[in-house]
């Protein structure tokens, strides 16, 4: 069996092929292991860490919202969220006429230390903006941007660092690496 992490890059889907023309960039362009598959997915407009794996039984498990496997997220929103909005955030906000999962949500005092993005985010003189930190146990699509639009805070830029207890350390866009045995089990018996 065969897991690994990789960090997607912006503008890259979290597939390995695309009809589209022109032709957008792919997981296929980074990853050159058959038969592996996204254990979840990130937009294009999104970054940072995906599974993939030849098992499917691990991919269940990542996946499936009842395991409540936990997802990290550094996200550069505008403005600053105070502390009415990062409660809305742990607590639940409506996307679509149903509430999300309660949230973990708190500022950075920091930028976290990435590369910068291949197409910079816009910058707006009058409006500042900030980074926080949201952990998800479950990933509806576009969840976090939504989440955070939801609270008056659109996201600019948005990175998933962890899932479980796999984290970007020592990757950087574009690049992957297999998971040593122990880090795979430690993501199945969730």
């Amino acid at each position: 069996m065969v897991t690994i992490a990789f960090w997607k890059p912006f503008d890259v889907l979290s597939k390995f092929t695309d009809d589209a023309v022109p032709r957008r960039s792919t997981l296929a362009d980074f990853i050159d292991l058959r038969n592996v598959y996204g254990a979840g997915r990130l937009d294009r407009d999104s970054e940072g860490l995906l599974i993939l794996s030849d098992n499917p039984d691990l991919s269940a498990v990542l996946t499936e919202p009842d395991h409540h496997i936990e997802r990290r997220y550094w996200v550069q929103v505008e403005g600053e969220p105070d502390t009415d909005a990062l409660m809305q955030l742990r607590n639940g906000v409506l996307v679509k006429g149903k509430l999300t999962r309660p949230a973990k949500a708190s500022k950075l005092r920091h930028a976290p230390d990435i590369p910068d993005r291949s197409v910079p985010i816009r910058h707006r003189e009058t409006v500042p903006d900030s980074w926080i930190e949201v952990t998800l146990t479950e990933g509806r699509n576009r969840q976090v941007r939504k989440m955070t639009a939801a609270v008056g805070h659109p996201t600019l830029r948005l990175v998933r660092n962890q899932i479980g207890s796999i984290t970007l350390d020592g990757l950087v866009p574009g690049r992957w690496r297999k998971l040593a045995r122990h880090e795979e089990n430690g993501l199945a018996s969730r």
